[in-house]
Formats: structure tokens, sequence, C-alpha cells
């Protein structure tokens, strides 16, 4: 274990009990969010190819438009 885990772990448990259950559960949360976005990753690299090259086709013909953050 990271000695940055084991700090924050260690401020966790002056927590009362169902804050800790909140945050140990946003964790394991993130943590299965992670290994199904690696596996999702894993199963398609041809399509993400695929969608990589349509991407950059519809780019180089002036098919895209530059993102505003103003306007999202």
């Amino acid at each position: 274990m990271t000695e940055l885990l084991e700090r924050a772990i260690a401020r966790l448990k002056a927590f009362p009990s169902s804050e800790q259950d909140a945050i140990a559960k946003m964790i394991l949360q993130e943590i299965e969010d992670e290994r199904r976005w690696n596996e999702s990753f894993t199963r398609s690299p041809d399509l993400l190819a695929k969608l990589a090259a349509e991407a950059m086709a519809e780019y180089h013909a002036g098919k895209t438009q530059e993102l505003d953050p103003e306007t999202l």
C-alpha cells in the first residue's frame, strides 16, 4: 500500500461508520468502473482503431468543429 493511501485510510478512521462506508462504496465503485473500462478496451481494439480512423477522416475532411467549453 502506498504512503498516500495509508494516510487517507488513517484519516478515514476518524469518520463515523456511515461516512466510512459511503467512501468505501465510492472507492469500490471506482475500481469496478476502471475494471470494466479496461475490459471494454481489451475486447474491442479493432473497433476503437476504426472509430479513431473515422474521426480523423472527418477532421481532415473539415466535417468537425472546435469544441467551445463555453457552449457546453
